[in-house]
């Protein structure tokens, strides 16, 4: 499936991977490390990643990003190598609204590993994802305090993921998730949600507190020791900053983007 909104990630206990395995994955984790921290762009990023993917024994990549606005709408962006026609399919039937993935990275910071028990309520969705060759898989989300949730999702379409290729690979696996959100959201975040780039004065940052704790402009005024008018400013300001409609969608904005206080 295409990748999807996700919250955090979840620790690898140390002790499934012995320590001769810790030092390989970890020469492994820097030489990786370096290359992508070379990379210019987000096309160049996302690449190197189904690179990654492949020395990993995956065909295919995928990774999906999940912007903190709209509220009532929130934009996801995706980057896959999938077959074109399955991009085309999975987005005309608006399969991003059904996807069991999708739902799995919103509630859990679990990794998941795709079956026709995952899939059960979505069977068409299933049987159309297996006949373009998207027949095994593994997903694992990720989220940051900017407000952004993604998942990178690695698939196949021979072999199913074994116990121990699990055992193997997942300390890869997960590092991958984590370095591919991290790589994505910082060349994607400015261009994608310019707000989050703003930076508050202490003085608004104290008056957007007190907005979101309810306070009125003159309750604010008497608080801070200062002038009504001058709470308005700041809170002009902040709007301005966080390109929001009103002091509400501006408190709402800093809350997501985890700039409130």
């Amino acid at each position: 499936m295409l990748s999807a909104p996700g919250f955090g990630q979840a620790p690898l206990p140390h002790e499934i991977v012995p320590a001769e395995r810790r030092l390989i994955v970890r020469a492994w984790r820097e030489q990786q490390l370096q290359m992508l921290l070379s990379v210019a762009n987000e096309q160049q990023f996302f690449k190197a990643l189904v690179a990654l993917a492949r020395e990993l024994g995956f065909e295919h990549c995928a990774y999906g990003l999940r912007l903190p606005f709209p509220w009532a709408k929130p934009r996801i962006v995706m980057y896959n190598n999938y077959p074109m026609a399955w991009q085309t399919r999975y987005r005309e039937a608006n399969y991003v609204a059904t996807d069991p993935t999708v739902k799995h990275g919103i509630r859990s910071v679990a990794p998941v590993i795709w079956s026709d028990g995952l899939f059960a309520s979505t069977p068409e969705l299933w049987e159309e994802a297996r006949s373009f060759g998207l027949r095994f898989g593994w997903a694992e989300s990720s989220r940051d305090p900017s407000g952004i949730g993604g998942m990178l999702t690695l698939a196949r379409s021979a072999e199913p993921l074994s116990e121990s290729e699990l055992q193997a690979k997942s300390y890869q696996m997960a590092w991958l998730a984590q370095v591919a959100h991290l790589g994505l959201t910082k060349r994607l975040l400015p261009k994608l949600v310019p707000e989050s780039q703003a930076r508050l004065s202490k003085r608004e940052t104290a008056v957007l507190c007190w907005t979101a704790e309810g306070k009125t402009a003159a309750e604010i005024a008497a608080i801070l020791n200062i002038s009504e008018r001058t709470v308005n400013f700041h809170i002009g300001n902040v709007t301005l900053k966080l390109r929001a409609a009103n002091k509400t969608a501006a408190v709402a904005r800093a809350a997501m983007l985890g700039i409130l206080c």
